[in-house]
């Protein structure tokens, strides 16, 4: 019985916020309409198991390393965060001073966060990758491009 309560309690599910569990049944909805159905299987496939990825409970996956940081709610780290930013150690304080920064301010708390020892998500790496440089609209076109029959028009 114990054994069953530590799994229940590392699979995430005891973190499982109403906001995660419709998003993950929309997610599940646009999966099978893709794969079952084949309504736009090229658009909905991404964006359903995007959907999926970001919001597993307590993974992690699209969070930057200060919101990793901030969602730890280590009081030493966050004294040090909420110092630079002259509020509060309290982490909606640091989030409203956090809303209200300039952003060379968010990227010295965010640098910060990394050299405490947190990493990005890795879907908010592709995020700053791929799409915050600007490259992944530009492959997506490509893509479709590509994809795109013209024997009709000729």
């Amino acid at each position: 019985m114990e054994s069953l309560n530590a799994l229940l309690q590392g699979m995430g599910l005891m973190h499982l916020g109403a906001g995660q569990a419709i998003m993950l049944l929309v997610s599940l909805l646009l999966l099978w309409l893709a794969i079952a159905k084949k309504f736009e299987p090229l658009l909905l496939l991404p964006i359903g198991f995007g959907g999926l990825l970001s919001n597993i409970p307590e993974a992690g996956m699209a969070l930057t390393a200060l919101e990793s940081l901030l969602a730890h709610h280590d009081a030493g780290q966050l004294a040090v965060i909420a110092a630079k930013l002259n509020c509060a150690p309290d982490v909606h304080a640091i989030k409203e001073a956090l809303a209200l920064a300039l952003p060379s301010v968010q990227n010295q708390m965010e640098n910060l966060a990394v050299d405490m020892g947190y990493t990005p998500g890795v879907l908010a790496l592709f995020y700053k990758v791929a799409i915050g440089s600007g490259v992944a609209p530009l492959v997506i076109f490509m893509g479709v491009g590509a994809m795109t029959d013209f024997g009709p028009l000729l």
